[in-house]
């Protein structure tokens, strides 16, 4: 029996920034399409090496864990919703490209319709997979209805947790406002 040939993942690529106020403490985020390490200024060329591989599978492990993978995944995610939810608009809800942002601080999601670009705030990754999707599947259905009519919001009832994942994120602003 012949053995499916599985394609390497490309290993991101990885941002080292030294710093002379860090004493002790290692950290490590996704920016994009890369990996960005944080370490104190005096640790050797062995020791960030060391460190670099540590940091990328505690963040592996972290998205494995959490199922909060990069932009392909979201953008993944994005697909599966549309052919779900809103089955009627299979080329209508199909998005050009779908990424998370941190300059959204105000909003959730965004969606420009005219280029089928989609945009959802980092501040959503630390929230349930349901109310990723909820907002996901918010800005797909504005690829079909770009404003916030009855016709739009009656495509968001087919998403069993819609009023559920409303509710969640008005319970975030109100007391990131407070």
């Amino acid at each position: 029996m012949a053995r499916k040939a599985v394609p390497l993942k490309a290993a991101p690529a990885v941002e080292v920034r030294r710093s002379a106020r860090r004493r002790r403490t290692v950290s490590a985020y996704r920016d994009g399409g890369r990996v960005v390490v944080l370490i104190p200024d005096k640790f050797t060329r062995r020791e960030e090496r060391e460190w670099v591989d540590h940091m990328l599978g505690r963040l592996d492990a972290r998205d494995k864990r959490t199922g909060r993978h990069g932009d392909d995944a979201l953008m993944e995610r994005a697909v599966n919703l549309a052919e779900k939810y809103l089955p009627e608009h299979p080329r209508a809800a199909t998005p050009a490209s779908v990424r998370w942002v941190k300059n959204q601080q105000g909003r959730w999601g965004s969606c420009t319709p005219e280029d089928r670009t989609i945009r959802l705030s980092e501040r959503l990754r630390t929230t349930p997979g349901w109310v990723i999707d909820y907002v996901l599947l918010h800005e797909l259905a504005h690829l079909v209805i770009p404003r916030h009519g009855t016709d739009f919001w009656a495509l968001l009832e087919a998403y069993p947790k819609t009023e559920r994942a409303r509710g969640y994120l008005e319970g975030i602003a109100d007391a990131s406002a407070a």
